[in-house]
This record gives structure tokens, C-alpha cells and sequence, in this order.
């Protein structure tokens, strides 16, 4: 019993940990065999789902099976489906609606004659039709053929004959009547070139063409051929998401990608066969070789013979693989191609796609062995490098994010064993520095009040922060410590260089690119900058709607937009005169005199404010003992700090 909870909790912990983007999970049970294959548009939300209320005897069936999840993300909700389907024809899972019958998605097909036809199906013929899909939504594929049809007089016989006659389609103008020579070869075919390109997705003129038409049905108001016109329209946009999961090319062949943290690299190997995605291979590696050489590193180990070579490898670089052609071809005696992807191969876009999809997959399997592992490596190595004490295993990091002085944000993020704790995430937004630029005092600020708070409430402290700037700003934070009395070890890493400064230091610690004490530091410092430029973004949207400006007396909307358009500050405005308010808003001398009155009066009201709050600051920050004090620190941090 105790080792079927500790699966589940696994599962369960696996579901939890999923990405937030679409893809096709697989249940695998103790022999490693899968049971059962399912779609998501969000694969974190629906894994998660089976762990949670009361479910039906089959979901718990399923789960009391199952010993792991793996999941395959994709581009979009299309490529799920249909990556879903070939995985369930292939594995028949025990736990799927079997399909015996191969049924496939619907294609559009346009055939290989003089006076081409143009219609759904789910059979494909290799007689030199052209087809296009497949398309998961029948629906939406049958909306845009009747679209076609209402725009192009195509013909819907389905055996060509010469008539001496036309049939009824030719009367009521949905047909050229090609059977009665009534239009040429060349003209019928000018149709089918606008709409090849359509479905390629390069008919830019002639979606135009047909809002035109939509848009003089309804001028002529016949509503029900304008709605119908509008419904292919959608129709397209659905059937237009790109697809590299199933196609038409049916030659064998595989992509090639790979991510890496510090030593730790991911390859994933798409295998398209028969024109289908049939599987991802995930490859865990360590190696300490330069970015060109891992390619042709992998390679050699991956493909051992010939049969394991499709006809065409596709890669992302050609860097140290100069050699590896040579050697498939003399070695393994195969006639295999390396082809790089980029714009100049046919079908380019497709190819991209396809490689997008592996380095999305290898990214997320290094998310996935981060979070396995605990960046331990990286933990050891930063321990060593600073002398520290004990393992940082908890690491705290600061960043400042304004718009020339305007709205700055203090974030702090926490990194616990080496991965994300966003649980402990906080906004501060700052009093002090409002409206001034000073990267110090902001962080001293968001310092002092963080670590103030920490020590009222006695909770536990971090084993490192970390600081994003210089020797000023890690000096800066190291005195808010001091007078606080406490003893929690500081760096700084350096945008520019990528260099590590401590308290007090002469010259900074400089690491090698490879370095997982480095890229830990540039994990941290990266998430401090996105987490500080999102909020601040966002108060500047706030700003947008609610202006400053509007508390002025006889400032309304309009006026704000345009005082802050001129002046962009309150402290601005109150710097300015009544001429250049009375210019910039059209007004008599004697209202911008009351204005800029205004202005003074609100612009000395938040000098002061700012003035209390940053005594207050400092005095908290040296008396931190005191219980006025403290009270007070406290409840400016609560006024201010944001989950």
C-alpha cells in the first residue's frame, strides 16, 4: 500500500511539474509499456486534473497501472491531435478506443486533370493530385470548400464529359461549364493557382478578393451568401495552423536539437516516418565540449548502422559536422544527408517547425533533470568559489526596474536548492526614490525593508544574495546588513562582463562560460531583471489609466493626457510657468496660474511624504529593535509589498 502511494504521489508531482503548453502525455506502467495516449492544451492543467476530486472507476484504473507520465510538447492544439492519433495507432494503448479501421483525418484534394476538381476526402491517391491538410476539424474544412464554390466556379461533377450542353451549376454562375468549351484550360486553371496559394498561405490578394465579396453580397443584402463567405474565412484561419506532425512527404527522416545547462545536456530526436511523427527520443548527457562539438558528438554515437539512418538528418548548425558526411557515407557505407535548416531548403517553414518542436522538447527534459537533481553541482561550486560556510542552498536576489525615475520596483526572487521558489516571490515599490534616479538607495531600500521584516518575524534567512550590479550596489546593500547586524553573505554579477563582485573588493571574480557556479548566478539575475520589468510595466499601464495629473482642480482626462504628454512629472509641471501650462492646454494665463499652483502644492505633498518615509526607512534600519519603530517598518512594508 505505502509503495502504491508513493507512485501516485510521483505521478502526481510529475503532473505538476508539466509545462503549460500543448502536447500529447503518455501513461506508461511498470514494464514501461504504454497504456494509454492523450491530448492537451495545456498539458499541466489536464495531468493535473486526474489527481484531483472524485474520478471514474477507468481514471482509476488507469492510475493504479501506471508507474510514469512522459509528454511530447507541441506547437499548437493541431499538431496534438494528430500526433495523438499516429501514437494510438501505433501502440494501441489498453486504455484507448482502439481504431481498427485506420480511420484518418479528412484532406482537401485537388486532382491531376485539364479542368482540375476540387473536394474532401480521406483517401490519398499518388496520381499526382495535389493535397493539402490533414485537417482535424471536418467541419471548418467542409465551410471553406463551400466558400471556395460560392467564389470560384469551379466543376462538381465528379467524371469529366464533353457536353453539348451545361448542367444547372452553369446557370445559376457556379460553374464555367469547361465541358462545353465555354472557358479555356489556362483561364479554369488561374483559379486553382489563387487557390493553392491560399492554402499554402500565401494568398494575402486573394483573401482580399474574397472580403470583397463577402462584403458585396451584404451590400446587395444577401446576408446568407455574406455569412456563409465570412464562416470560410474562419474556416481558413483554422485550418491554417501550421502542422509538422503529419504530412504528405512521406520520405523517412529525423531532426536533431539539443539544450544545454552548464555540463548537463538534452538531445531530442524527432523521427518522422511514412510522412508521420511516430515518436521523441530524449537523450540525457554530461559533457564539458564547446557548443560546435556536441552535434557530431552525438551523431556518431547515435547512428551505429546503416538501418538506423533515415535518407535525411535534418540539424540546426553545421558546425563540426564537416567530417560526419564523410564518415556516414564511407563508414557506415549509407547514402544519408545532413541538410541544415534554414530558408534556402524547400518547404523551409515546415522544417523550422520541426525543430522549434525538438529544441522545445530538449529544453523542457533540462527542466525536468534541473528539478530532478537540485542544482547541487552549481550549489558545491558557488560554495567553494566564496568562501561560504554552508551550502546557499536558499538564494535571494534583488533587481531595480524604473522608467527614468518613474515607478521603481524592487523585485526579490528566491531560488531554494538551485530551481524557481516563486511561493516566495515579492514586489517592493518604492517610496524613496520615486521620481529620482538612484539605483542605491533603491537598493537599500528594498534591502532594509525585506530583511528588517525578516527579523521581527524571526523567520529563517538566506544563505546568499545576490545583487544585480556592481561593487556600488553590493557595498550599498553590504551597510543596510551592518547596521541591521546581520551576517548573510553578498555578491553582485555585472551585466556587462559577467562578473562576480563582493563587499568591499578591489577586482571582480571572473568565471568560465561553462562554469554551473556562473550560470546559477545568471539564472538568478535574470529572473530578479523579469520579474522587476513585468511589474513595472504594469504600474505603468495603471499610469495610463489613472493619471497623477487628475487630482490637480479643473484637470480632468483630456488635460492630464496632454500635461503629461508636455511635462511628464508633477515635479516637472511645478518646475514649469503659467505661460508654457496656458500654451500646452489652450487656456486663459489665469487658470494655468491656479494650475501650476496646484501643482506645487501636490508636488511639495509627495516631497514630504517621501522625505517621512525615508527617515522612517533609516530609522528602522539602525533601531530596528525599537518597537515604534518596527511597527512602523512594518506597516510600510505592508502598504508596499505586493505577492
Amino acid at each position: 500500500m505505502a509503495n502504491t502511494s508513493t507512485v501516485r504521489e510521483s505521478l502526481h508531482q510529475t503532473a505538476l511539474k508539466a509545462p503549460s503548453s500543448s502536447g500529447v502525455y503518455l501513461w506508461k506502467n511498470p514494464k514501461n509499456d504504454i497504456i494509454y495516449v492523450g491530448k492537451a492544451k495545456n498539458l499541466k492543467n489536464r495531468l493535473s486534473s486526474y489527481f484531483s476530486g472524485n474520478k471514474d472507476i477507468k481514471t482509476r484504473l488507469l492510475i493504479s497501472h501506471a508507474s510514469s507520465i512522459e509528454y511530447i510538447t507541441t506547437e499548437n492544439e493541431y499538431e496534438a491531435f494528430l500526433l495523438e492519433n499516429n501514437l494510438i495507432k501505433k501502440y494501441t494503448p489498453r486504455y484507448n478506443i482502439n481504431l481498427k479501421d485506420g480511420k484518418s483525418y479528412p484532406v482537401l484534394r485537388i486532382t491531376n486533370e485539364d479542368f482540375p476538381r476540387l473536394f474532401r476526402t480521406r483517401t490519398v491517391l499518388y496520381d499526382g493530385s495535389l493535397y493539402f491538410g490533414p485537417y482535424p476539424d471536418a467541419t471548418a474544412l467542409d465551410a471553406f470548400i463551400d466558400t471556395l464554390h460560392q467564389i470560384y466556379p469551379l466543376r462538381q461533377c465528379r467524371t469529366f464529359k464533353t457536353r453539348s450542353s451545361p448542367c444547372l451549376y452553369y446557370h445559376i454562375g457556379q460553374c464555367k461549364a469547361p465541358c462545353c468549351n465555354r472557358i479555356s484550360k489556362e483561364s479554369y486553371n488561374e483559379f486553382f493557382g489563387e487557390i493553392k496559394s491560399l492554402l499554402e498561405g500565401k494568398g494575402s490578394e486573394t483573401i482580399s478578393k474574397i472580403e470583397k465579396e463577402m462584403k458585396a453580397a451584404a451590400a446587395e443584402m444577401n446576408f446568407e451568401k455574406a455569412a456563409r463567405i465570412r464562416d470560410g474565412l474562419h474556416a481558413l484561419m483554422i485550418m491554417q495552423n501550421q502542422n509538422i506532425v503529419e504530412t504528405f512527404d512521406t520520405a523517412d527522416r529525423d531532426y536533431i536539437a539539443y539544450h544545454r545547462e552548464g555540463e548537463l545536456v538534452s538531445f531530442t530526436v524527432l523521427k518522422i516516418r511514412a510522412g508521420k511523427l511516430l515518436g521523441r527520443d530524449n537523450y540525457r548527457v554530461s559533457s564539458l565540449n564547446d557548443d560546435e562539438e556536441l552535434l557530431s558528438e552525438f551523431m556518431g554515437a547515435y547512428y551505429t548502422s546503416k538501418d538506423d539512418l533515415p535518407p535525411n538528418i535534418y540539424v540546426p548548425t553545421q558546425s563540426g559536422l564537416d567530417y560526419l558526411q564523410k564518415w556516414i557515407n564511407d563508414s557506415l557505407n549509407a547514402s544519408s544527408n545532413i541538410v541544415l535548416v534554414s530558408d534556402n531548403i524547400e518547404n523551409a517553414s515546415r522544417h523550422r517547425a520541426a525543430m522549434n518542436m525538438a529544441f522545445q522538447n530538449a529544453k523542457e527534459d533540462i527542466i525536468r533533470r534541473m528539478r530532478e537533481r537540485g542544482d547541487i553541482p552549481a550549489l558545491t561550486e558557488l560554495q567553494n568559489l566564496l568562501g561560504l560556510k554552508t551550502l546557499p542552498v536558499r538564494i535571494e536576489g534583488f533587481d531595480i526596474a524604473h522608467i527614468g525615475g518613474k515607478f521603481p520596483v524592487a523585485s526579490l526572487i528566491s531560488f531554494y536548492n538551485g530551481n524557481p521558489d516563486k511561493k516566495n516571490y515579492r514586489y517592493f515599490r518604492l517610496k524613496t526614490t520615486d521620481g529620482i534616479i538612484d539605483d542605491f538607495q533603491s537598493m537599500r531600500e528594498a534591502t532594509s525593508r525585506r530583511y528588517t521584516r525578516l527579523l521581527n518575524e524571526q523567520a529563517d534567512l538566506p544563505d546568499l544574495i545576490l545583487i544585480d550590479g556592481g561593487i556600488g550596489q553590493v557595498n550599498a546593500v553590504q551597510g543596510v546588513l551592518k547596521s541591521l547586524s546581520l551576517d548573510i553573505p553578498i555578491a553582485g554579477l555585472a551585466k556587462r562582463d559577467e562578473e562576480i563582485w563582493l563587499p568591499n573588493a578591489e577586482k571582480p571574480i571572473c568565471l568560465p562560460k561553462r562554469s554551473d557556479a556562473l550560470r546559477l548566478l545568471q539564472r538568478v539575475r535574470d529572473e530578479t531583471h523579469r520579474f522587476a520589468t513585468s511589474r513595472n510595466q504594469r504600474l505603468r499601464t495603471k499610469e495610463n489609466t489613472t493619471s497623477i495629473f487628475t487630482e490637480i482642480p479643473e484637470v480632468g482626462e483630456k488635460r492630464a493626457q496632454m500635461l503629461a504628454k508636455q511635462f511628464t512629472t508633477i515635479e516637472a509641471l511645478s518646475s514649469s510657468n503659467a505661460a508654457e501650462i496656458s500654451d500646452a492646454l489652450k487656456i486663459p494665463l489665469e487658470k494655468a496660474e491656479k494650475i501650476l499652483d496646484a501643482a506645487k502644492t501636490l508636488s511639495q505633498m509627495r516631497k514630504e511624504k517621501k522625505e517621512v518615509q525615508m527617515q522612517s526607512l533609516k530609522s528602522a534600519g539602525t533601531t530596528w529593535q525599537n518597537a515604534a519603530a518596527t511597527q512602523h517598518i512594518e506597516d510600510l512594508a505592508d502598504a508596499a509589498l505586493e505577492d
